[in-house]
């Protein structure tokens, strides 16, 4: 099991100055801090509807600020530092989009593309919405040709969580969509590799809504990730894939049954210290290969995802009741 180093555990004991708090409490505050420190980097240009600008480098990083903000606010207790952080973030996030005239913008350019409704889908499900583009989107999302898109099974799953979210008919079933998945079909675990775990980490993302309802995974998923998770959350941490590792651990978080939640708890906590101890002053961390020559540069490009998954996976962790979290030490 990958554990941090003594030395690291002993530097990051001696600079939280918080007695008793868990890996996860730590990563969950301190990675938070971090996004509200590095809010300005997820400003849209001017020229947002440009040809030119690219939406992965603008709206990409605005709209995974808003998912997982909201994810986190819907997880934490009203009044508290995280709550008032997160619901600060998405405040932002949403002003960023002109409250929502931007997304009709968007339809209006691009109708049949789906990413302005999977990112407008978070501020409806948080009543931050705007009629204009739910009037249009409904038309669109009502049309032969919305219902026949071609997509990876696991974005399908996306765009149908979120037509729900926003309260449009779904024009499919999940259970179809998941069952053309890798992790829907239950795989061989010897199968996964990088691109898998990713596309397993957003069918869970997507069937749970985003770790708000937990209840929607199947049960034989839930029996099957608590078996192959430890494994495969070990080598991610092995070679160094943080923004991965941190995806999985959410993961873990999700699973619904508690008794599967218990036994992989000493791995989620091992994962959560391993975390943590990569983590730079501020809260920080790369999408992957600290400590090696070719180490990314730790500015926002290289690390906003991965630190901002990691207050989002850490939160989870952290509200999980403590009874399922005992024993773990």
């Amino acid at each position: 099991m990958s554990t941090p180093r003594t030395a690291e555990a002993r530097e990051l004991s001696d600079r939280t100055g918080a007695p008793g708090e868990s890996w996860a409490s730590h990563v969950s505050r301190t990675t938070l801090e971090w996004v509200h420190g590095h809010q300005d980097s997820f400003r849209l240009p001017d020229d947002v509807l440009a040809p030119h600008t690219s939406v992965n480098r603008t709206l990409k990083p605005l709209g995974e600020l808003a998912q997982l903000t909201f994810s986190i606010r819907e997880r934490s207790s009203p009044g508290s530092q995280r709550h008032r952080r997160a619901s600060a973030l998405l405040d932002f996030a949403w002003e960023q989009t002109g409250q929502g005239r931007l997304f009709l913008e968007l339809l209006r350019g691009e109708p049949f593309t789906t990413y302005p409704l999977e990112i407008y889908a978070p501020f409806a499900a948080a009543d931050l919405r705007h009629a204009g583009f739910e009037e249009l989107a409904a038309t669109v999302c009502g049309t032969h040709g919305w219902a026949r898109l071609e997509q990876e099974p696991n974005r399908r799953l996306g765009v149908l969580n979120s037509e729900r979210r926003v309260g449009f008919p779904p024009f499919g079933k999940p259970s179809a969509a998941l069952a053309r998945t890798w992790l829907g079909g239950l795989p061989e675990p010897w199968t996964f590799e990088r691109t898998a775990g990713y596309g397993l980490t957003h069918v869970v993302f997507h069937l749970t809504d985003w770790g708000n309802a937990p209840h929607r995974m199947p049960a034989e998923l839930d029996t099957y990730l608590a078996t192959w998770l430890p494994a495969w959350l070990d080598t991610c941490l092995e070679a160094e894939q943080w923004d991965l590792s941190c995806e999985l651990l959410a993961v873990a978080a999700c699973v619904p049954d508690d008794a599967s939640y218990s036994s992989l708890a000493r791995s989620i906590e091992a994962g959560w210290a391993r975390i943590a101890a990569v983590q730079d002053a501020a809260g920080g961390f790369p999408e992957a290969g600290v400590g090696r020559p070719q180490e990314p540069p730790r500015d926002f490009a290289n690390c906003y995802h991965s630190t901002l998954v990691g207050a989002f996976a850490a939160t989870l962790a952290d509200v999980r009741p403590a009874a399922v979290r005992g024993g773990v030490t």
